[in-house]
């Protein structure tokens, strides 16, 4: 099994595994939207699903990859894993006091966040090509958003404080992109990702009990979604994001990330019956170009 996960690892290109993952966690909008529950028991159950899921190839592959955990690595999946608890809080509470479309627009900021920090923390190069990539992206994403952040009757309760928690997500996805491209390099993504997956599970419980959410007591609708959420967006996203980091750099993995609004909204459309106006489409047009201008850049060396 574990020789046939690595064969089946090795046939996939990076960017055609991250074209899927992106794909994956762009259900999650949809999967949160069906759910009833508060968003931190469904980030927390999300999270702890998808441990429980990768727990049987852990095990199946523990002395072959977790004998290799050294003191450096745990530290560091242990913040990455904290990064990411981190992450799903602000972000989730965040869509309490601003607009989704501010929200959505002011975390998917990380990309500038990883740009900046990636020269610094990794040594990479982030060329001229790479960074007007990141630009053009982040610009589609404002577009998208136009709409919302124009009105100020839609903006929330308390705007200033919603738009700064999403930009603490936004700080937090990018320190989660950061560490992992660091430590993917050197170590197996299963290992990597228990501990990771485990940390944030531990972070995000400690939020529920600090909000005092209730952990049980749901339907079995509510449980089928949070398995959903583990499978697509845990699995198959995040989890393959990581993988991909290990052979992409942390700029390309994060831009990419982009296209994730631009999935949420198609799928909102044709599973919510949600209309698109004119900016989200051009907007998500403009998103698409971002990302084809970061991996051209790649390719040309920046």
């Amino acid at each position: 099994m574990s020789r046939s996960l690595d064969r089946l690892a090795g046939s996939v290109p990076p960017t055609t595994g991250l074209a899927i993952a992106v794909l994956a966690v762009s259900t999650s909008a949809i999967l949160v939207r069906w759910s009833a529950a508060p968003s931190i028991v469904a980030a927390f159950y999300r999270v702890l699903f998808t441990t429980l899921l990768l727990a049987p190839v852990a095990i199946w592959r523990g002395r072959n990859g977790f004998g290799r955990l050294g003191w450096r690595d745990l530290a560091g999946g242990a913040l990455a894993g904290m990064a990411l608890a981190v992450h799903f809080a602000a972000w989730f509470e965040s869509l309490a006091w601003t607009s989704v479309a501010a929200s959505v627009t002011l975390v998917q900021a990380q990309p500038l966040f990883v740009a900046a920090g990636a020269p610094l923390l990794l040594d990479e190069r982030v060329g001229p090509r790479t960074v007007a990539g990141i630009v053009v992206a982040v610009t589609g994403m404002v577009l998208m958003s136009a709409a919302d952040l124009l009105g100020a009757d839609v903006l929330g309760p308390d705007p200033t404080y919603g738009n700064a928690l999403a930009l603490v997500g936004a700080l937090a996805m990018a320190g989660y992109v950061l560490a992992g491209r660091s430590i993917r390099q050197r170590l197996p993504l299963v290992p990597y990702v228990m501990v990771v997956y485990a940390v944030a599970s531990i972070t995000l419980l400690a939020f529920v009990g600090l909000e005092g959410a209730p952990l049980a007591g749901y339907p079995s609708r509510e449980w089928l979604l949070f398995l959903g959420m583990a499978v697509g967006p845990g699995v198959f996203g995040h989890t393959v994001i990581n993988w991909a980091l290990a052979h992409l750099e942390s700029s390309v993995v994060s831009a990419s990330l982009l296209g994730e609004p631009v999935g949420s909204t198609l799928l909102a459309l044709a599973l919510l019956g949600e209309v698109p106006g004119l900016p989200t489409v051009v907007g998500g047009v403009v998103v698409l170009g971002g990302i084809v201008l970061t991996g051209r850049a790649r390719r040309r060396g920046g």
